[in-house]
């Protein structure tokens, strides 16, 4: 998955970049949604993206048309020229980062917290506190419950990683204590 990601990463930048100056950031994230959809259908996939009978422009077109009138001109273009450039499959990552770069410019974030019961809203909105202060964002929390962590939880922030479960704590006492 490194190799999309590298891929899609300077096609999301020019999209973001160009739907920022547009001041139409809300508009691109939501056509991208559904590109990303379409292209990751996997009757689409199997009988278009994946033909070699058809060539790039003819590949872009179909995702063109499946998209229809949900998406603008520009975001047409857009698809044309990634598919030009042999990309199309990479097109549900690019949306993806296109995501992650709106979300850094609106100081927004998405934290996962896995912990081994359930939390009570009070505890939810003090992490919340503690993570937007810490991190300057405004933070959504999605919350999952792993009875395995044994107590605490593990924080998941973009690439930051907090661990301050128990069951993380034994294992980092075992790997000291083996060495």
């Amino acid at each position: 998955m490194a190799e999309a990601s590298t891929i899609a990463r300077p096609y999301a930048k020019a999209a973001f970049e160009y739907a920022l100056a547009k001041g139409a950031l809300d508009d691109w994230s939501g056509m991208l949604a559904l590109v990303a959809q379409v292209v990751s259908d996997d009757d689409l996939r199997s009988r278009v993206l994946d033909n070699p009978k058809l060539s790039s422009a003819q590949k872009a077109d179909v995702v063109v048309d499946v998209c229809g009138e949900a998406v603008n001109d520009d975001l047409k273009n857009f698809i044309r020229l990634v598919g030009q450039k042999g990309r199309l499959m990479a097109l549900d990552v690019i949306a993806e980062q296109f995501e992650a770069l709106k979300a850094q410019q609106e100081k927004r974030m998405e934290v996962e917290i896995l912990s081994a019961f359930a939390l009570s809203e009070a505890q939810e909105q003090s992490l919340a506190s503690a993570l937007a202060k810490r991190l300057d964002r405004e933070i959504s929390i999605t919350t999952q419950v792993d009875p395995s962590l044994l107590g605490g939880v593990i924080l998941r922030a973009g690439d930051t990683v907090i661990d301050g479960s128990v069951r993380g704590r034994l294992s980092r006492l075992q790997d000291v204590l083996s060495a």
